[in-house]
């Protein structure tokens, strides 16, 4: 029963990856230069370090090379400007991901930073113009997790026209994207926060429920509608072990399809990264 009912991220990114190093290896063979990821990270936040570690060896397992930018976490703004303009210079360098978030003395300037980072190189996908873009349903620069997101929903053929979905997160990286992506598929949406009244009352019409809040078993069984679909965005370490969002064991037998955490949309993050990368890099070598 609960495997008829997974949604399992992992076994799709294995899949793209496995066709990704494909399309690299022969695009390598026709150019000899690799697409290079460069990533900044600024300080010593022991989550963004295994974070960066992940990508660092998805990367390297699918023939991208890797760079990785490390400053002191007492950086100035000017230093940090500089290190994103060299890579902005750099032609060996296709994408550029600036790992957040960044120490507090910088946080407030987070978007100037990445709006520093040219938008040809900009493969999380958060400069203003490529989010233009995404608001006229161009999802060429989209960020990688919501396009995990859709590209898991649509390989399950799930359909998502009509669908009644409900986003808890208000990011830049996911769910103001998701806004866009799911219009674009004819879903209604309705997007919830901090400042949501009666929550519970939204999160109970979800057809298809997002959530990305940080509280490990934030969902619970009560909370959701029967045979909702349930797509779990959180990353909690609870007892040394890594948790999502929602209280899966608990939901399991009330939805009618989940994705596991870990195991659901953290794979199809990393591999829609790699994806983003080798596209900027056709796309600055003007490869078909």
């Amino acid at each position: 029963m609960t495997e008829e009912k997974l949604l399992n991220g992992k076994s799709l990114a294995d899949k793209l990856n496995a066709k990704l190093k494909e399309d690299i290896s022969i695009a390598y063979q026709h150019t000899g230069i690799k697409p290079r990821l460069a990533a900044i990270l600024v300080g010593d936040n022991p989550a963004s370090k295994i974070y960066v570690n992940i990508k660092r060896k998805t990367c390297e397992q699918i023939g991208i090379d890797f760079t990785l930018i490390t400053l002191d976490e007492n950086v100035t703004r000017e230093k940090l400007f500089n290190e994103i303009d060299k890579l902005n210079n750099n032609e060996t360098i296709n994408g550029i991901i600036l790992q957040l978030p960044i120490p507090n003395h910088l946080r407030d300037n987070s978007m100037q930073f990445v709006d520093r980072i040219s938008p040809i190189k900009d493969v999380d996908g958060l400069h203003p113009y490529n989010q233009g873009k995404l608001f006229n349903y161009d999802e060429e620069f989209a960020p990688a997790t919501p396009k995990g997101i859709i590209s898991l929903l649509e390989y399950y053929n799930i359909d998502l026209q009509g669908k009644e979905v409900i986003i808890i997160n208000r990011s830049n990286l996911v769910g103001k994207p998701l806004i866009f992506m799911f219009l674009k598929r004819n879903a209604t949406i309705t997007v919830c926060h901090t400042s949501t009244i009666n929550i519970v009352n939204h999160i109970k019409r979800a057809d298809i429920l997002v959530v990305a809040v940080g509280q490990p078993k934030f969902i619970t069984k009560d909370k959701i509608k029967k045979g909702a679909i349930i797509i779990d965005v959180g990353t909690n370490k609870v007892d040394g072990k890594l948790c999502g969002d929602v209280d899966f064991n608990g939901v399991i037998e009330k939805c009618s399809k989940i994705t596991p955490s870990p195991g659901g949309i953290g794979p199809l993050t990393v591999s829609f990264l790699c994806h983003n990368t080798f596209h900027v890099f056709k796309k600055q070598l003007k490869l078909s």
